[in-house]
Formats: structure tokens, sequence, C-alpha cells
């Protein structure tokens, strides 16, 4: 009820409704407050916070369709292709040289942290003022980058464990299954519904994406693909060959993904405290601040060299890679393997990602007012400059 009523207010300030559920997560934790007994290993914990990123996954798949992607991929090319290694390369050079950790683990928190989540910066995202290439870049790169992250994630989760064998064959049929899985259940149901057999109803409508998408997440379940490529092919799919079904379920989707979103921050809130931060030394804090302000900025600038993006929308790029869902649920994937450096991995991770959901989610209003060429001149500038003319 309170992020309902002050979340008019969030949205044109630096006030957060995900700082907040954070926040009433962080209070109401086992350790402050005990009215939420979670622990990183309650079941409730994983599963929600993959549910939240593949309800955000699917709803961002929608925003664009294959047309959109093909007449525009040149940027977010370039962010996946460079920015994601590049990113993951200094956030794993920090981790070794800063806190210490060997290079399968220094490596394996690099590919945790090195994905995106606009949700946090939804004002820059959702802004039309915002140039249309830069939404559609940060859209497409967290939309992707998820998925192209856990193949490195388990590689190194593999080497960190000290297992010989690393599942290539296997993660290759993750991601061949999650492809198909997203693109097949999708297109069939399309042609169902525009069969003569079947319509659905205009009180039913709404239901239909909500229909595809609980299918995509069962198959992908039972067959082991990669759920968060099969949430974000589905989304893309429906989008390019079910306009109509897009429409009717974009409203409904983004209030599902925001409730998922909103419920898991406050799980993962519940497993912060006081004494969780304390545990953390000093080389763990500079490390989470040269994530979040060195790894990506440095990578996108790289990556963006003579790439036609101006000094403003470079510098948003480069700002804006808040560490999400994806991060959550990868960091939990290493705890519950238990490796001999799960514990103070995990520590990081959540260290790293509660700064960025604190940052991100209250900088993403102040930096889209910066692409309003109309703001840019307060309205008290012209009242003082006439003023001091009579004067």
């Amino acid at each position: 009820m309170l992020a309902v009523l002050v979340s008019a207010l969030a949205k044109r300030t630096i006030l957060s409704t995900a700082v907040l559920f954070l926040a009433a997560g962080v209070f109401f934790g086992a350790d402050t407050t005990g009215v939420l007994d979670v622990r990183p290993d309650s079941p409730v914990v994983s599963t929600l916070a993959e549910l939240a990123l593949f309800a955000v996954l699917f709803t961002d798949g929608m925003r664009v369709g294959w047309a959109d992607l093909r007449s525009a991929w040149r940027l977010p090319g370039r962010a996946l292709g460079w920015g994601l290694p590049l990113t993951l390369a200094v956030t794993a050079v920090a981790a070794h040289f800063v806190v210490g950790l060997d290079w399968p683990e220094s490596l394996l928190i690099g590919a945790i942290l090195a994905p995106t989540d606009p949700v946090f910066a939804s004002a820059l995202v959702g802004n039309d003022m915002v140039p249309a290439r830069l939404r559609h870049l940060l859209n497409v790169e967290s939309g992707v980058n998820d998925g192209l992250a856990l193949p490195f994630v388990i590689l190194f989760l593999a080497a960190a464990s000290g297992s010989d064998h690393l599942p290539l064959g296997e993660l290759a049929l993750e991601v061949v299954g999650g492809l198909a899985v997203g693109v097949l259940i999708p297109l069939l149901a399309i042609r169902l519904e525009r069969s003569r057999f079947f319509s659905a109803s205009p009180a039913y409508e709404p239901l239909n994406g909500f229909a595809i998408g609980l299918l995509v997440l069962a198959v992908g379940k039972t067959t082991h693909a990669n759920l968060f490529l099969a949430a974000f092919a589905a989304g893309i799919t429906v989008a390019t060959f079910g306009p109509r079904q897009r429409a009717a379920f974009e409203h409904f989707g983004e209030n599902i993904a925001e409730l998922f979103k909103l419920a898991a921050l406050l799980v993962f809130g519940a497993l912060i405290s006081p004494s969780f931060l304390a545990e953390i030394t000093w080389p763990g804090w500079i490390f989470a601040i040269l994530a979040i302000f060195v790894a990506r900025p440095v990578a996108l600038w790289l990556s963006f060299l003579r790439s036609g993006l101006d000094l403003r929308e470079q510098a948003a790029a480069m700002w804006f890679g808040p560490k999400g869902f994806a991060s959550v649920v990868y960091g939990l994937l290493v705890l519950e393997s238990g490796i001999v450096e799960a514990d103070a991995i995990f520590h990081l991770v959540a260290l790293t990602i509660v700064l960025s959901i604190m940052l991100h989610s209250s900088t993403d209003v102040v930096v889209a007012r910066a692409f309003d060429d109309e703001a840019e001149t307060p309205a008290w500038h012209g009242v003082l400059r006439r003023t001091l003319r009579r004067g």
C-alpha cells in the first residue's frame, strides 16, 4: 500500500519503490526483526528470484520484435559482443587483486555481476525524451545478456569446484532448447487462436500472453532448457507474430512482472542485515564500488568508441548497468553449490546488488531529465534574468 501511495512521487523524484521494498525486506528479515524467517537456502528465495527474472525477460522481449532487433542491432551488438566480456574481465581482475580470490572464483563473480537489469532504470528506459536508440540499446542488452552470462557462470562454477568435466554439451543443449521452446510454443499458441476452431473473447485476450508464458516456463523446466533465453525469445516471438496478443497482454504483463520484482526484492532484502554487511571486509566494499563505478563504465567506453553515440547517450549507457535478478539467481546458484568460497562470493554479490539498486534506481529520473531539452533551462532562470535586467 505504501508503494502504491508514493509511486507517483517516485516516478518523478529520486524516491524509489525498489529501494522501499529492499529496505522493508532488511527491516523484516530474520536477523533484524525476525518477521520474515527467510534464509539463503530457503526454496522460496531461489524460486521467487527465478520467476521474477522470467517474468521480466518475457515482458522485455515483448517490447521488441524481430524486425526491430534486426534493424537496430549495431549498438546492442557492441554492448553484448564487447561490453559483456569486458565487464566480466574487469570485475574478475578487481575480485582477484582487491579481494584476493583465486582466478576461477574471480571469473565466476565476474560472470555473475556482468548482466544488467534496466527494470531499476525504468524512468530512463520508459522516458520518451530519452533517444530511442539508447532505450533500445539498454532494453535489448539487458534482455539478452542474462541468458548469455549463464553458460559462463556454469563453466566457471565447475572450474571453481575443481571439476575436470566441463559440461559444454549440456550447456549447448540448454541454449538450443531455450530458444526452441521460446519460439515454437508461442507460434503454436498464436496459430491455434487464429484457426477457425478457436478464438479468444475480449475479456480473456490479456490472459493469452499469460498462458503462453506459463507454458514456456513449464516446458522449459521439464526439458531443462535455458529458462531465461526461452522467456526473452518467447516475448520477441509474440511481439513479431502476434501484435494483437502483444497489445492485449502489455499492461497486464507489466503488472505481473512488477509484482514478482517487488516480491523478490522483499525476500532478497530479508537475507541482508547489518550483521551480514558487517561480515564484509573493507576490500569487499572497495570491490563493490569498483564493480559499479569502474567495470561497466570502462567496458562500455571501450565498446562504443567511434559508435556515433553522443556524449550524453554514452555516459548514460556507461552508468546504467544495474545489477538485478539475474545476478541474484546466479549468486544463489553459487551459494547452493557448496564450493569453498561460496559464502564469500555471495556476500560480495549481495553487497554489489544492494548498492546498485540504491544507486541506479535513485538516479534514473535525474539522468532521464538530462535528455529533456525543454527542461534544460529552469523556469526560475528566466525570472531571475528579467529581475536582474530591471535592477
